[in-house]
C-alpha cells in the first residue's frame, strides 16, 4: 500500500500540535509495510526550528512553492492508494483542487483543527479548505469527535466523517531519569493562545504566585515579550520532542489547558495528554465534554476548575498522585498509541472504500 500526505509539518514541532501525531501515525503505518510520502511547504519559521530533517519511516518532501513541485507531487499522488490532505496545509485548498481531479486514489481530509475549521468556514473559504470541497473527499477524519461528526455529514456534506484523535508513540515517550533543568512541581507545555490565557492565569500563574517555595516550568512559544512572570516560573521557548520525556519525567505534575473552541466542542484530547500519560506523569486538566471517553476522570486524571483545586493537589505528597498516573499510562498504551490510531486510520479508509463501492453498485 502507498499513501501520500500533504500536511502542515512533520519536520518541526515548534508552535504546532500537528507534527508529533503525524509522526506517531506514520511510524506505525510504516511498521505495517505502508510506503509513505509527506509533502510539506518549507516555511522559514519551521525551518528555523526543525527537529526532523529526514525520516526513516517516510519520504519527506520539502518544497518552496506548490507550482514548483506540483507535477511531481501529482504524479506521486496518482500512483498512491490513498492521498491525505491535512488542515492548515499552506495552499491546501488549491492542492485539494488538483488532487480531487485524480481518478485512482482514495481522497481523505484529515482535520486536526475541526472546531476552528467549521467555525471559520461559516465566514468564508480558508486557505486550506473550501466548504464545497468537503463533499468531494471520500472520507473526512477529525481530531475532534462528538456532535461535530454528524454535523460534518448533515450540514457540510461530508460523505463519511470519522474520528482520528491525537496519540503518542510509546517508543519515544516513556519514563526516563529526571533532568535538573526541567525539575518542577508543575509544568505546562503549550503555545500562547489568547483564549487559553484566563485558565493559564488561574491554573498556573496564580498557584505559582502563591507557592513561591515551588518551581514551575512553562514550555511554549509566542508569549508576549512584555509579560512579567512570577520569579519561580522557569520559561523555555521551545522544548524539542526528544526532550519531552525528560520534561514530563521531571515534573511532579503537568497541566493541560484546552483551546476554547476545542473545549466548547468537546471530545478533543490534546496530544500532550497522551505524551504526559505515557511518561507516567500526573495530569491536571480543565474539564470538557467527552473527557471521560478517553480517561477515567475519577481515577486517572485530576480535573481542576479553580486555582484552589490546583493548590490542593500541589499540597499532596508526590506519591499520592502516582496511582492515577500509572492507570492513565496503561490506558494510553492500550488505547491512544500511534499503533492504535494507524489501525483506526486504515479501518476508516476501508469502511469509506466499501461505502463508495456500495454506492456505485446502487447507481449502476
Amino acid at each position: 500500500m502507498k499513501i501520500t500526505f500533504f500536511g502542515l509539518t512533520i519536520s518541526s514541532s515548534w508552535g504546532n500540535g500537528h507534527a508529533t501525531p503525524y509522526r506517531a501515525i506514520l511510524r506505525a503505518l510504516r511498521r505495517r509495510g505502508v510506503r509513505l510520502t509527506f509533502y510539506e511547504k518549507d516555511v522559514p519559521y519551521y525551518a528555523r526550528h526543525r527537529d526532523v530533517v529526514s525520516c526513516e519511516y517516510c519520504d519527506l518532501q520539502l518544497y518552496s512553492d506548490w507550482q514548483v513541485v506540483r507535477s511531481k507531487a501529482l504524479q506521486e499522488a496518482g500512483t498512491s492508494d490513498i492521498v491525505v490532505v491535512g488542515s492548515y496545509t499552506p495552499d491546501g485548498a488549491r492542492i485539494s483542487d488538483d488532487l480531487l481531479e485524480l481518478g485512482k486514489p482514495q481522497r481523505v481530509f484529515y482535520d486536526l483543527d475541526t472546531p476552528i475549521t467549521l467555525s471559520r468556514l461559516t465566514e468564508g473559504p480558508l486557505d486550506y479548505l473550501r466548504r464545497d470541497q468537503i463533499s468531494e473527499f471520500d472520507l473526512y477524519l477529525s481530531f475532534t469527535g462528538g456532535e461535530l461528526l454528524p454535523r460534518l455529514e448533515e450540514q457540510f456534506g461530508a460523505r463519511m466523517a470519522r474520528p482520528l484523535y491525537g496519540c503518542v508513540d510509546p517508543d519515544l515517550y516513556h519514563r526516563v531519569s529526571p533532568c535538573e533543568d526541567f525539575r518542577c512541581a508543575l509544568s505546562y507545555v503549550g503555545t500562547y493562545a489568547p483564549d487559553r490565557q484566563a485558565k493559564l492565569d488561574d491554573f498556573f500563574l496564580e498557584p505559582a504566585r502563591r507557592r513561591t517555595d515551588l518551581r514551575f516550568l512553562l514550555a511554549g512559544s509566542l508569549y508576549p515579550f512584555d509579560w512579567t512572570w512570577p520569579g519561580n516560573v522557569c520559561r523555555c521557548e521551545h522544548v524539542a520532542p526528544a526532550q519531552h520525556s525528560a520534561l514530563y519525567s521531571s515534573s511532579s505534575a503537568t497541566l493541560n489547558i484546552t483551546r476554547q473552541e476545542m473545549a466548547a466542542s468537546g471530545y478533543c484530547p490534546s496530544g500532550r495528554f497522551f505524551e504526559a500519560a505515557a511518561c507516567g506523569t500526573p495530569i491536571l486538566t480543565d474539564a470538557w465534554e467527552g473527557l471521560d471517553s478517553f480517561f477515567d476522570v475519577r481515577h486517572e486524571l485530576h480535573v481542576v476548575r479553580t486555582s484552589a483545586d490546583v493548590l490542593s493537589l500541589l499540597n499532596l505528597a508526590p506519591g499520592e498522585l502516582q496511582d492515577a498516573a500509572a492507570r492513565a499510562r496503561w490506558r494510553t498504551l492500550d488505547e491512544h498509541s500511534g499503533e492504535r490510531r494507524a489501525a483506526e486510520f486504515l479501518a476508516h479508509c476501508e469502511e469509506a472504500f466499501q461505502h463508495m463501492n456500495s454506492a456505485a453498485e446502487v447507481q449502476a
